[in-house]
């Protein structure tokens, strides 16, 4: 029998919740499910790992895991009030926005990066140079407000570590028994269609040759299993070299309108852990043994 669908509190673009079955069925049993890039967390909300190291580089949504985290009942009373009928208002919106920009106030700033979240367009999250949220409003006429995905995420993040962090400080954390799933921004399929501007930081073709190096070398070098999903290109196939490919088509564009929504070919790259032999701890060198003979002396008469 199939065990329910988790799906994601947050609205997200790239989101992997049409492709959990296939993702699940390439990752190996391990002890600990780490993810560089978690994003909304479909692939951590439905599988059974005991641990997980979920990191993003966006200290906007680890603030809000954390807070969702550690005290559920509080901000799921509090961002509640900000789904009621006055607040999904075109003024109202970028009023909150310029709010959300401004504010310091940690708990305050995962409220409204929630609320941003649902009523603006199409779940997307992006910012300027300047790290400032730009999406514009959503026009929805009533924002759904996830209460019951939230109570299951906060409840499943108890067996979760998030951190904000580059992807390459997570590789170096990886032990032996871990298991990696990586859903980077993917590469654009052409030059218009680049979308880097998640978090302030761009994610060029520099960081896709650097995660496909990553993943080679714990792979091969220290036994850890790497999945990493993108888009099928040659030049993905070509970073990849080396690992097992199984494709997919799915239907995804940043679209209100379903209907416009075309197929595009995805690639999930599994690199199998090589046997790393495990190193034998060097036995310390025995001391050297004194002598208790006496020392010859000569004596002069």
């Amino acid at each position: 029998m199939m065990q329910k669908k988790n799906r994601a509190f947050l609205k997200w673009a790239g989101g992997k919740y049409s492709l959990v079955e296939h993702i699940q069925a390439r990752l190996p049993q391990a002890n600990k499910l780490i993810e560089p890039f978690v994003g909304a967390g479909s692939v951590f909300l439905n599988t059974q790992y005991k641990r997980y190291l979920l990191n993003d580089i966006n200290p906007d949504l680890i603030n809000l895991y954390n807070f969702l985290k550690a005290q559920p009942d509080a901000l799921i009373n509090d961002a509640r009030e900000f789904f009621s009928g006055s607040r999904n208002d075109e003024k109202m919106y970028y009023a909150l926005r310029e709010e959300f920009n401004a504010t310091e106030d940690e708990y305050y700033r995962a409220i409204l990066f929630l609320y941003l979240n649902r009523h603006g367009y199409n779940g997307l999250c992006r910012y300027s140079l300047q790290g400032r949220f730009n999406v514009p409003f959503g026009r929805y006429k009533k924002p759904y407000f996830p209460e019951e995905e939230m109570f299951f995420f906060s409840e499943k993040s108890q067996k979760a570590t998030f951190t904000c962090l580059p992807f390459e400080k997570i590789f170096t954390r990886a032990r032996k028994g871990n298991v990696i799933y990586c859903d980077p921004p993917y590469a654009p399929i052409s030059k218009t269609a680049a979308f880097t501007s998640y978090a302030a930081r761009s994610f060029g073709q520099d960081s896709q040759e650097k995660l496909a190096e990553l993943a080679t070398r714990a792979s091969k070098k220290r036994g850890i299993p790497v999945l990493i999903s993108n888009h099928d290109l040659p030049l993905t196939r070509a970073l990849y070299q080396g690992a097992d490919f199984s494709m997919l088509s799915v239907k995804r564009s940043i679209s209100q309108n379903g209907a416009k929504r075309q197929p595009v070919d995805e690639i999930l790259a599994y690199f199998p852990p090589a046997k790393v032999p495990l190193q034998k701890k060097r036995k310390p060198k025995a001391a050297n043994k004194k002598s208790h003979r006496a020392p010859l002396v000569n004596i002069a008469n």
